[in-house]
């Protein structure tokens, strides 16, 4: 509960309707009901409370008093009824009808802590409905936030639903709107990506640290600090660009060189140096970047990289030993100073906001890589969105081995814990399983996170007691096949937890996560993940699902296009204003996946738009296909040997090919399997065509460029 006397924040008060209306709030506290009594004064006031439920003994306390007129409930369809007839009753009077949520077990920031089956019940009465975010900013702060900004309670309401539109799937998607309008409004969202590391390095100097798996040297949080301070004065020099390239992989060096370009007033941009070199040299392009952070070692083993003219190349281990006299004092320095000091000496702003913070590219898996403006704003909001669902400790250890290019990486194994003061083992690939093994083993870390490709890789070469210190496994970048979760929690004792997120998204939007063991059984226990889903929403997004065809509206628990809102919603494409029209509207982002939502928030991701062909009229699921030839064929999940991909069709629009790097498929014998199995024969590949491999790209995902490539071949 939050701390008595807090203040007061509202959002959409005039949402509320004069005539009578039922009110379903995510939560209400004592405090929470006295403030929301205040919005109501001179309101005719109906409670109600479900039979048989314990309340908070302040709650209950108020509730009991004699002028208080309560209506009581039960969720069981016996009473449904009578229910509504009572309900109906007070309505009609003009009272505002204000449902009291009991105790629930919630992990922190969830953001609706009420069972589905309340929910669906209240919503089914046929009455007009009112929903009411309630949000406690304390409980889910920024480490470095100033208790003063969230010592707060956040009433944000919605749009009220009228009797036809009443629905669990409705009353769902305006809640959400509501938190996402209240969470937006975060003072922190406003401040300063650089000023916010500063903070979160000089405040956890000593306890948190950078430990690099490849030269087994630590770098702790306060000498990162002051090495970042010293080179940040050099790029000052350097250029007077505003965006720096980094070519560097997960390690103390790249995020030094990221930190530092902060400190100097720039936007830090890393580039893909698995990209082709069409691909690197757009970026290049696009960016205007005529100074690269890089090193020495690096540049000759990645020879093939289109490098920049050795002028144009910071070096790190030429540039940095000559400034140990200047790093010792700044050393010294970012002891004695305030981070308010720091930040005035290296005239580093304070606000931030929407101005571009880095700069990150896409893939190019599906064309021309685009330049995706990430801002300060987009940044803070998901390190503080995806940390204060998994709520990690300040002595948990993170392996960050996802590149620095590559947006997880970017935010969550970097941003993340020099903001929070969350330790972090590097290594330079993802790939290099029975190294990262051993380095989970050693340092004890608790945090992983694979794609489904790079957890096949520890199936095969990890040991069981490797693993043995790690709290959470999360995954996303591609469906996560139940075969191989099964077999990594068999074999290691841990369940892969599936999450999503998109470059676009700053990455991270949803994520499943462990279910609360809570031994008071007196309180409904939320699910937490639901095998299938990639998890519930992160606090602050909004959803919304329309028809792909026309953009018309739909239920969310209908399937269609996925559009998302929040402060981690990116600011657009560079220099691409038309593509930018295609996926932002009004503050709305298309995802281009095709999904939908379950009752309990839950959310499905079916396909990527550009992973469906439509054939004859039906949307076809790549994906959905491919699971069913991998069925067909007995096939395991230890390796992906397929890939779908549409071709057009003079007679039916689109048909499938399946590339195979399985040379044994008989296509004839599959069609006849697929019959069999009942697969309509729109779905039916059309053709085969081996392949030496599928491509893949560095991120673990399917390659749909290079697979489209081929299938025309």
């Amino acid at each position: 509960m939050a701390a008595h006397g807090n203040q007061l924040e509202l959002h959409g008060q005039g949402k509320i309707p004069e005539d009578g209306v039922l009110v379903i709030a995510n939560r209400l506290s004592f405090e929470d009901l006295l403030h929301l009594e205040k919005q109501l004064e001179g309101r005719k006031l109906v409670y109600l409370i479900e039979r048989g439920l314990d309340y908070d003994p302040l709650l209950q306390a108020h509730l009991d008093k004699d002028d208080v007129a309560a209506l009581e409930f039960s969720s069981d369809e016996s009473f449904r009824e009578a229910f509504k007839k009572e309900l109906h009753q007070c309505l009609v009077e003009g009272s505002v009808v204000i449902f009291i949520p009991g105790v629930t077990s919630t992990r922190p920031g969830q953001v609706i802590a009420v069972p589905s089956k309340i929910l669906r019940f209240l919503t089914s009465a046929n009455a007009p409905i009112l929903p009411l975010f309630v949000d406690h900013p304390e409980e889910t702060p920024l480490g470095v936030e100033d208790r003063v900004h969230v010592e707060r309670i956040v009433l944000s309401f919605g749009e009220a639903l009228q009797r036809e539109a009443a629905n669990l799937a409705n009353f769902t998607e305006e809640l959400l709107i509501a938190a996402e309008r209240a969470y937006s409004a975060r003072p922190i969202l406003q401040s300063h990506l650089a000023f916010e590391v500063l903070k979160g390095l000089k405040k956890h100097s000593k306890s948190a640290e950078i430990i690099d798996g490849l030269d087994g040297q630590t770098l702790r949080f306060d000498k990162l600090l002051a090495a970042a301070i010293v080179l940040s004065k050099v790029i000052r020099k350097e250029t007077s660009k505003k965006r720096v390239g980094v070519i560097l992989p997960p390690g103390k060096g790249g995020m030094v060189a990221n930190v530092a370009v902060l400190l100097a007033g720039k936007i830090p941009v890393n580039l893909n140096f698995t990209a082709g070199d069409k691909a690197v040299e757009s970026s290049i392009r696009q960016a205007e970047l005529d100074k690269f952070i890089t090193a020495d070692p690096f540049v000759r083993k990645m020879s093939a990289f289109p490098w920049p003219p050795t002028r144009n190349l910071i070096l790190l281990d030429r540039v940095l030993p000559d400034l140990k006299p200047k790093i010792a004092l700044w050393l010294g320095l970012s002891k004695v100073f305030s981070p308010g000091m720091l930040a005035r000496l290296l005239k580093v702003p304070k606000k931030g906001g929407t101005d571009e913070a880095i700069l990150l590219f896409t893939s190019g898996s599906s064309g021309e890589p685009k330049g995706v403006i990430l801002s300060h704003r987009n940044i803070l909001s998901n390190v503080n969105q995806f940390g204060s669902r998994i709520a990690l400790k300040s002595t948990d250890r993170v392996l960050g081995c996802l590149p620095l290019f590559h947006s997880f990486g970017c935010t969550v194994t970097m941003f993340y814990p020099m903001i929070e003061g969350v330790s972090v083992v590097t290594y330079p690939s993802p790939l290099e399983v029975p190294k990262l093994a051993e380095l989970i083993e050693k340092h004890s870390v608790n945090l992983l996170i694979a794609t489904p490709t790079f957890l096949r890789g520890y199936l095969r070469r990890a040991k069981k007691e490797q693993l043995e210190s790690v709290k959470l496994v999360i995954t996303g970048a591609e469906k996560l096949p139940k075969k191989v979760a099964d077999a990594f929690e068999k074999r290691f004792g841990k369940p892969v937890l599936e999450g999503y997120g998109l470059t676009e998204t700053s990455p991270v939007t949803n994520v499943n996560l462990p279910e609360i063991d809570d031994g008071d059984s007196s309180h409904p226990v939320l699910p937490n993940a639901r095998f299938g889903s990639v998890g519930l929403f992160i606090p602050g997004v909004a959803v919304r699902i329309t028809d792909p065809d026309t953009n018309e509206p739909l239920p969310l628990h209908s399937s269609g296009m996925i559009w998302l809102r929040g402060p981690n919603i990116f600011e657009g494409y560079l220099n691409m204003p038309e593509k930018t029209a295609e996926v932002l509207q009004n503050g709305w982002f298309m995802t281009g996946d095709i999904g939908r939502v379950d009752e309990d928030g839950f959310l499905y991701i079916e396909g990527r738009l550009s992973r469906f062909s439509k054939i004859g009229g039906e949307m076809v699921p790549h994906e959905t296909v491919e699971d069913l030839v991998n069925k067909a064929l007995e096939k395991g999940d230890d390796a992906r040997t397929i890939a779908i991909v549409g071709v057009p069709d003079e007679a039916k629009g689109e048909a499938l090919i399946l590339l195979s790097s399985d040379p044994d498929i008989d296509l004839h014998e599959l069609r006849v399997q697929l019959t069999n199995d009942g697969i309509p024969a729109l779905w039916i590949p059309k053709k085969i065509i081996d392949v030496d491999e599928i491509p893949i790209l560095a991120s673990g995902k399917l390659d749909i460029k290079s697979c489209e490539t081929l299938a025309k071949v």
